[in-house]
């Protein structure tokens, strides 16, 4: 479908990659990884058409449609949501309006049998049985569909686009690729301005898309739930994985430990070569064996190795100070901003050293929640802070509170107190912040440097709560992992609001879900939380009380709807039992073609003899019978399982 041909990129007379490589067939699920700079971006903006390459080309079928989300798109104009949103179906939009400008020609005709009249009827006809294959007739329902999975409620649908926060204008412009249904998706970090529900309903959308989708993320679970191909950018090559990430992180692992076992070989015979050449170099009588040596050297395949990339924050929180049994109490807490009430009559408490997660839709007031347990808004209602509680608070856009006219070492050092005087430049390095690094302003940083700037200022004082508003959101998955180690071993009290499900799972003991200005309490961490949700979905998730209803009738879904979601849930489990049995077949075949090439070398003797005798090919032939049987067995499981789905 779409085929990356020996691409060379460069900047600055040093390429990023080279010739690089590949295919995009439909239904490939590609995770685009390798680590930062390698190049993930630019790949995608050459593929896109946007970055003409040194060397190499992007070959497509005719007509092949590309639908690009980049990082940061923001939408002008002062279109309403819906409005913008239907920009996706440009051809149809204008089909629609030539059916209606010659409909109303035809109405003010009388000359119903001349042969202007017809060719009008004709044109006419043409352009609905068009507009009627697009999908024309459904356009709105499709539309309302993609907004509302992205976390948008019908109320919003009519407000101007310039109205909402970047974030959001980037969700309208997602839904108006996802609307156009392009051959090939490129997404780059899709899921940075998306809560939990909305990248969950991404992750089906992409399941069951019917192009090919190549992506960029951080997100772990997500690469997890919607891929099933990962493509490597190392050393300016690329390595293809038919695995999602979770299997790739384990391949990966295994390929540089062999690539380091011969790197180390192959160094140890050069390192010998040259000891060889430096000992006998002026020797006459070695004359020829050394020129022979270094003609060794010069024809060898030289080894490379990536370095995993390491370079990741490395930090402890300092333990907390002792504080009484009850961090947070709050009582009929309520928050508006004008006539909008965002919170309503919460009660809750939260006990010393509890680890918390904020979850929920965004614009649900979990946010507005940790400000005001911070001190940063007015409440209405009670909230109170338990005896000797110290706050630690890193928001949103902490990275853009710092000042950007000083240097990174005058930002920890102009607060820094008591012993972390002397430890000032030993805290910047844990943040990989060195050498010149400490003059830079921070104006001139990125948003991942700001980020690890604003976490580490947060040490300098001890806490006893912390509270976190989206902190991984500019972190690399390295380095979100340092961060969640270093949260599980802090002794004190945790709020963190996230998005980030393998972040989140097993972090804390409780979540908290946002939801029609109050919240509900579960117990457990959030892999628990989305489980238990599961089970409440048919009667709560996604439910909105619409205008002038009664509360019983908003809360309780219809018949047809309960059928709808069960039928749903049926095709999802159908669809996972599909992949597997898929996958099941391939191991299968590829262990009946390992025991017909043992099968072979069994009948010649002759050529396989030492093979033979050493008993090494019978031993594996049962190896691998055993693991036919068992991988049979799992099949025929897998199938009984596929038919009672079906029935």
């Amino acid at each position: 479908m779409l085929s990356v041909n020996n691409i060379s990129v460069h900047f600055t007379g040093e390429y990023i990659f080279d010739g690089v490589s590949f295919l995009i067939t439909p239904r490939d699920r590609i995770g685009l990884v390798g680590k930062n700079g390698s190049g993930k971006t630019t790949l995608l903006n050459v593929i896109a058409g946007e970055l003409i390459p040194e060397k190499g080309e992007v070959a497509k079928i005719s007509g092949l449609s590309i639908g690009y989300l980049k990082q940061e798109m923001i939408t002008e104009g002062k279109r309403t949501v819906i409005g913008e949103a239907r920009q996706a179906f440009k051809e149809m939009l204008e089909m629609e309006k030539q059916i209606t400008s010659l409909t109303s020609q035809l109405a003010e005709r009388t000359d119903y049998e001349s042969k202007e009249y017809l060719q009008l009827i004709s044109r006419i006809n043409d352009l609905n049985d068009r507009f009627n294959l697009l999908g024309g007739h459904n356009l709105d329902e499709n539309t309302e569909k993609v907004l509302m999975g992205l976390g948008f409620e019908r109320k919003d649908f009519t407000r101007p686009v310039n109205e909402f926060s970047s974030g959001w204008q980037m969700r309208v412009e997602l839904a108006k690729i996802l609307l156009r249904m392009p051959d090939v998706l490129l997404l780059d970090e899709p899921t940075n301005h998306l809560d939990i529900e909305s990248i969950q309903w991404l992750e089906e959308f992409l399941t069951g898309y019917p192009g090919g989708v190549l992506l960029v993320s951080h997100d772990r679970a997500f690469l997890d739930n919607v891929t099933n191909r990962t493509i490597e950018i190392s050393l300016k090559k690329i390595i293809d994985y038919k695995a999602p990430y979770s299997e790739f992180e384990r391949l990966q692992a295994e390929r540089r430990a062999k690539e380091t076992s011969e790197y180390k070989n192959q160094q140890q015979q050069i390192a010998q070569i040259e000891r060889f050449i430096e000992r006998f170099r002026y020797k006459n009588t070695k004359a020829k064996q050394v020129k022979s040596k270094l003609k060794m050297l010069e024809k060898m395949d030289k080894v490379e190795i990536e370095g995993k990339d390491n370079a990741a924050i490395r930090f402890r929180f300092p333990p907390a100070p002792h504080s009484g049994k009850v961090s947070v109490r709050v009582e009929k807490l309520s928050k508006s901003y004008g006539d909008l009430q965002v919170l309503k009559a919460l009660e809750f408490s939260i006990a010393r050293g509890e680890k918390v997660a904020f979850v929920g839709r965004n614009g649900e007031g979990k946010t507005t929640l940790s400000k005001v347990i911070v001190g940063e808004l007015p409440y209405d209602g009670t909230l109170e802070l338990g005896h000797l509680v110290k706050i630690g608070y890193y928001a949103q856009n902490q990275h853009e509170m710092l000042d950007m006219e000083k240097t990174v070492f005058e930002t920890i050092d102009d607060v820094a107190t008591g012993e972390w005087r002397t430890k000032v430049k030993g805290l910047l390095g844990s943040f990989l912040f060195r050498g010149e690094d400490l003059d830079k302003k921070v104006k001139v940083l990125s948003g991942g440097e700001k980020s690890r700037l604003a976490l580490a200022r947060m040490l300098l004082t001890p806490v006893n709560l912390l509270v976190l508003d989206e902190p991984t959101n500019h972190l690399d998955m390295i380095s979100k992992d340092i961060l969640k180690n270093a949260l599980l071993q802090f002794d004190g009290t945790l709020i963190v609001v996230s998005h980030d499900r393998d972040f989140l799972t097993g972090l804390t003991q409780k979540v908290f879900e946002f939801r029609n200005r109050g919240i509900k309490e579960y117990i457990g961490d959030v892999t628990e939380f989305l489980a238990r949700r599961k089970l409440d979905h048919l009667n709560e998730l996604e439910q909105r009380k619409r205008p002038g209803q009664k509360k019983d009738v908003a809360d309780t879904p219809s018949k047809n709807k309960l059928e709808y979601e069960q039928r749903k849930q049926r095709e999802r489990e159908i669809r996972k039992l599909k992949s597997k049995i898929e996958k099941t077949e391939t191991v299968i075949d590829e262990l009946e073609s390992k025991m017909a090439l043992i099968d072979e070398k069994l009948s010649l003797p002759d050529k396989y003899a030492d093979e033979i005798n050493s008993g090494k090919l019978f031993a594996d032939y049962e190896n691998l019978k055993k693991e036919l049987e068992r991988q049979m067995e799992e099949w025929e499981k897998l199938n009984l399982l596929m038919e009672e789905s079906r029935e």
